[in-house]
C-alpha cells in the first residue's frame, strides 16, 4: 500500500500536466525530454535538449540524414564546391530556390552573411558557436545569383565542409531590420576585435539581441525549419505547430521532411516518472530509458503490442568532472589518485548492464583511426590511489587523508553531484562513494535540479560530478570544453583544465590538413586529458530507446537524439 500511496501523486501530475493540453491527434507525437533547455537560442544553446528542438525550427546548409548517417544538402541546394588556394580554402553554395522565410521571403546569400556576423562578433551572448566558425575568414556573395556565395576559410581540414555548413541560419531582416550589421563586413570580424567593441551599431544591435528571450518569444523563434513555436510552458511542455505550406513539403526529399502535424516534448525529470508515462501510452517516444527498466520492457509482451524497443550504438558518453581549481584537487597526483577510485565496470554493471562500452578517451573506442589504444579504460585500484594521494602530500590518520593547504589542515572529502532524477548517475555516484570508503575518503552525494546543476557547473561550485555528453563521428572541435579561454566564469571549460600547451593543441587540431595528422595530434590531447585527470570519460553507452507503433520512418541513428522525429509516419 506504501507504494501505491508514494506513487499515485505522481501518477496523477503526469495525467493533469497531459490532460492540460491542447487535444493531440494521432499523428501529434508526443516525446520525453529529461530536462527543460536552458535557451532556445540558435546561436548560444547549450544542451542537446535544445539542439533536438532547434533542428525543427532552424535549418543549416548542411544536415546528417540519420536513416544513412550521411552528410546532405539542407537550404544549401547541393553539396558544396571546394577549391584549394595556397593558405585559404573557398566553398561555394548555392540556396535552394524555394528556400524561404515564414513571412515568404526567400533565403538569401544575405542571410548567410548576416549569420555569420552575428555568430563571431564581439558582444553579442555567441560563445558556443564563435569557436566553430572562427576558420570563416569571409563571404563572397555573386554578383548575379542572390543565393549563391563563397566561403573563404583558413587552411584547410577534412571536416571543413561539413563545418561550413553546420550552423543554424538566421532571418536577417526579422532580427535586424535597421540593418546595424550590414555596414560590418565578415572579414572585419577575425583576429582582434578591440575596435568594434566601440562600434555604435554594433552596440546597438548587441543590446537589443541579447535582450531577446530565446525561450519563449515566439515573434523571434523564427527560422526556415518546418516547425513553429506554439506553446512552452516552464517544467511542463515544449509544443511545435507544423507550418502550413512549409517550403520543404514542396520537394521529394526524404531528409527534408515534417511529418507530423504537432511534436511535443513533455519534461520530466524523473526517470520512474517518464517510464509511468510511458507505460500508460502518454508518451510515444522515449529514450535513455534504464538498462534494468528496458529489460523488463523487452520482456513485457502487452508493452511491446504497443512499442517497438531499439538498442542503437550512440555516440553518447558518461564522465566524471573534478574542479582542478579546488585546493583539494589542484595537485594532479590528487586527481590521478581519485581515479584510482572510479570502478567503471561496477558502474556500468548497475546502470547500463550490457548496454555500454568503456573508454579510457573522449574519442569512442569504435573511431580506432582516432583513439589512442594506447591508454587504459580507468579500473579499482585502493592501493594505487593510496600511493598517489601519499606522494601528493595527504597524510592518512585515523578518520581520513590530510594536509597542509595555504597553512590550514584540510581534510580530504569530495562532494559528487549529478542531476536529479538519473538513476544512472545516481548508481555510478554510489558505487564511486562506495570505492571511496574503501580508501578512507568520506564522500557526500547529492542530487541537484537540473538549473541548479548547470549554475554550479559554470561558476565553479563543485568538487566532481557526473554527467554525460553527446559528440559525433565527424568533427573534434574540443576547444569550448577545454581551451583556457573558455575556463572563466559561466565558460564551458568547466573542470578548469588546460595551459598554453594545451590550447596550442587544440588550436593545431582544428587546422589540422590531414586524417592522419589529425588522428596524431588527438591522441595527445587524449593523453594530455588522461594525464591531468580533471575531464574523466568512463564508457559509452548504446542508447536504449522506446517509439509507439502507430509511427514509422523514426530513423533510428546512434547520432543524437538517435531518431528523427519530423521523419515520423502514421501507419495505416
Amino acid at each position: 500500500m506504501r507504494k501505491v500511496s508514494l506513487l499515485l501523486p505522481i501518477f496523477l501530475c503526469i495525467v493533469l500536466s497531459f490532460c492540460s493540453q491542447p487535444q493531440q491527434g494521432l499523428d501529434d507525437v508526443k516525446v520525453r525530454l529529461a530536462k527543460e533547455p536552458e535557451n532556445l537560442s540558435p546561436v548560444n544553446f547549450t544542451d542537446a535538449q535544445a539542439i533536438q528542438i532547434l533542428n525543427l525550427l532552424y535549418q543549416s546548409l548542411l544536415v546528417v540524414d540519420l536513416e544513412e548517417d550521411k552528410l546532405k544538402p539542407a537550404l544549401a541546394a547541393r553539396m558544396p564546391d571546394m577549391v584549394r588556394q595556397d593558405s585559404v580554402t573557398l566553398f561555394t553554395y548555392e540556396i535552394r530556390e524555394a528556400a524561404s522565410w515564414p513571412d515568404g521571403t526567400a533565403v538569401t546569400a544575405d542571410d548567410i552573411a548576416f549569420t555569420l556576423k552575428v555568430l563571431k562578433a564581439p558582444l553579442l551572448n555567441n560563445e558556443q558557436m564563435k569557436p566553430q566558425v572562427e576558420f570563416i575568414r569571409d563571404i563572397l556573395p555573386d554578383e548575379t545569383n542572390p543565393k549563391k556565395f563563397t566561403l573563404v576559410c583558413s587552411g584547410y581540414a577534412p571536416e571543413m565542409e561539413l563545418l561550413t555548413g553546420d550552423f543554424f541560419i538566421l532571418p536577417s531582416n526579422l532580427l535586424d531590420p535597421q540593418g546595424l550589421l550590414k555596414a560590418i563586413q565578415v572579414s572585419e570580424l577575425s583576429d582582434d576585435l578591440s575596435e568594434l567593441e566601440n562600434n555604435k551599431n554594433l552596440k546597438a544591435f548587441a543590446e537589443k539581441f541579447n535582450a531577446i528571450d530565446f525561450k519563449s518569444d515566439k515573434a523571434f523563434l523564427q527560422g526556415s525549419g518546418g516547425y513553429l513555436l506554439d506553446n512552452f510552458v516552464p517544467n511542463q511542455y515544449i509544443v511545435l505547430q507544423r507550418k502550413q505550406n512549409w517550403w520543404g513539403s514542396k520537394l521529394e526529399q526524404s531528409h527534408l521532411v515534417a511529418n507530423p502535424e504537432r511534436i511535443s516534448f513533455h519534461i520530466i525529470p524523473d526517470n520512474t516518472t517518464a517510464l509511468l508515462a510511458l507505460k500508460n501510452q502518454q508518451l510515444d517516444v522515449l529514450g535513455n530509458i534504464p538498462a534494468a527498466e528496458f529489460d523488463e520492457l523487452k520482456s513485457d509482451n502487452k508493452f511491446a503490442a504497443n512499442y517497438n524497443l531499439y538498442t542503437p550504438d550512440s555516440y553518447e558518453f558518461t564522465y566524471v568532472g573534478l574542479n582542478s581549481r579546488s585546493p583539494k584537487f589542484s595537485d594532479k597526483r590528487t586527481r590521478q589518485a581519485i581515479t584510482q577510485l572510479l570502478d567503471v565496470n561496477s558502474m556500468m554493471k548497475v546502470s547500463q548492464q550490457s548496454y555500454a562500452t568503456p573508454t579510457a578517451s573522449i574519442i569512442p573506442p569504435s573511431l580506432t583511426a582516432y583513439y589512442n589504444k594506447n591508454l587504459k579504460a580507468r579500473e579499482q585500484n585502493i592501493s594505487q590511489a593510496e600511493k598517489l594521494l601519499t606522494t601528493a602530500g595527504w597524510t592518512r590518520e585515523q578518520d581520513g587523508w590530510y594536509k597542509s593547504i595555504n597553512g590550514k589542515k584540510t581534510q580530504l572529502t569530495i562532494e559528487v553531484i549529478y542531476r536529479a532524477g538519473s538513476t544512472n548517475f545516481e548508481n555510478a555516484a554510489l558505487v564511486f562513494q562506495q570505492s571511496a570508503a574503501k580508501a578512507g575518503i568520506p564522500v557526500n552525494v547529492q542530487a541537484v535540479e537540473s538549473n541548479l546543476f548547470s549554475q554550479k557547473s559554470k561558476v565553479h561550485e563543485f568538487d566532481m560530478f557526473f554527467r554525460s555528453l553527446s559528440g559525433n563521428p565527424f568533427v573534434f572541435n574540443f576547444k569550448v570544453l577545454f581551451h583556457t579561454s573558455y575556463a572563466n566564469l559561466g565558460g564551458m571549460n568547466h573542470t578548469g583544465f588546460g595551459n598554453q600547451k594545451s590550447d596550442k593543441l587544440l588550436d593545431a587540431i582544428n587546422a589540422a590538413a590531414t586524417t592522419e595528422e589529425k588522428a596524431k595530434l588527438l591522441k595527445e590531447l587524449q593523453t594530455m586529458l588522461y594525464e591531468e585527470a580533471t575531464f574523466i570519460p568512463l564508457y559509452y553507452q548504446k542508447e536504449r530507446i522506446a517509439v509507439h507503433k502507430r509511427f514509422g520512418n523514426a530513423k533510428i541513428s546512434g547520432l543524437s537524439p538517435n531518431y528523427d522525429v519530423s521523419a515520423f509516419t502514421l501507419k495505416n
